[in-house]
């Protein structure tokens, strides 16, 4: 099963800018039918506290965007966006498009980043959200969601075989970055690919270093710190075989 994972610079707050980078990424990258394509957090905006700036009209642009682009591509795509809530609150989500441009999930950020009082525009969710792709169980989790392994556990007790973790990671804690990805496939014996922008915003530099972990904690895939599509091939029976060979989660308390 192919994947494909979309590290680009997100233009800080422009929403047309930054289809139209996603579409000639896409474009180059030529998809195969039945694709898992990735983008990363706040994939049209940037990790902005500016909700009215950041989220989508009740047009939902963003998700029409993403549908066309499944269509196109006949993929699945995976991104980041922020969709309008009551009382001029957002709410950091990622969705999941099918390829007839159909909505398979929204999930809501869970673990909103205190340290810039991220929840106060964003409140955070309240519930895993798991879809199925080509018969493997996937569930995404956004940026500081990685940190609280708890959550993964929980999904993994709901079948869950590949974790999408979509973000906006700084370069100055990349290292986190990459160690949290490979350990939450580890413990999980389950895939996990990681999505992160490059480039820069007003408040901090990104290194991209999108990945792909193997259910061994394997990097198997790495984008760099550029521009670019990340293409790669999974294969759910190595879950579901490293699962039987070494049973650890059974033992689960």
């Amino acid at each position: 099963m192919n994947v494909h994972l979309v590290q680009f610079d997100v233009v800080w707050e422009n929403r047309a800018v930054n289809h139209g980078k996603v579409r000639a990424l896409l474009d180059q990258a030529r998809p195969a039918s039945g694709s898992l394509v990735v983008l990363p957090e706040m994939a049209f905006s940037g990790f902005s506290m500016n909700a009215a700036a950041a989220a989508q009209s009740d047009a939902l642009e963003d998700e029409t965007f993403l549908g066309e682009m499944a269509t196109l591509h006949q993929s699945t795509i995976v991104s980041g966006l922020v969709s309008r809530v009551h009382n001029g609150h957002g709410a950091n989500q990622a969705v999941a498009i099918a390829p007839d441009g159909t909505l398979l999930a929204r999930y809501t950020k869970l673990q909103p980043f205190s340290p810039v009082s991220e929840g106060e525009p964003y409140p955070a969710g309240s519930e895993i959200v798991t879809f199925q792709w080509n018969g493997i169980k996937a569930a995404p989790f956004i940026c500081y969601d990685l940190r609280f392994p708890e959550h993964f556990r929980a999904a993994v007790k709901l079948g869950v075989e590949l974790f999408i973790v979509i973000a906006n990671w700084p370069v100055k804690r990349h290292q986190h970055w990459l160690t949290l990805l490979q350990a939450r496939a580890i413990e999980n014996q389950a895939y996990v690919i990681g999505v992160n922008r490059c480039g820069t915003d007003p408040g901090n530099s990104y290194n991209g270093r999108s990945i792909v972990v193997s259910p061994h904690g394997h990097i198997i895939a790495d984008a760099g710190e550029s521009e670019r599509v990340l293409s790669a091939r999974i294969d759910a029976n190595e879950v579901r075989q490293w699962r039987e060979q070494f049973p650890a989660l059974g033992d689960m308390r």
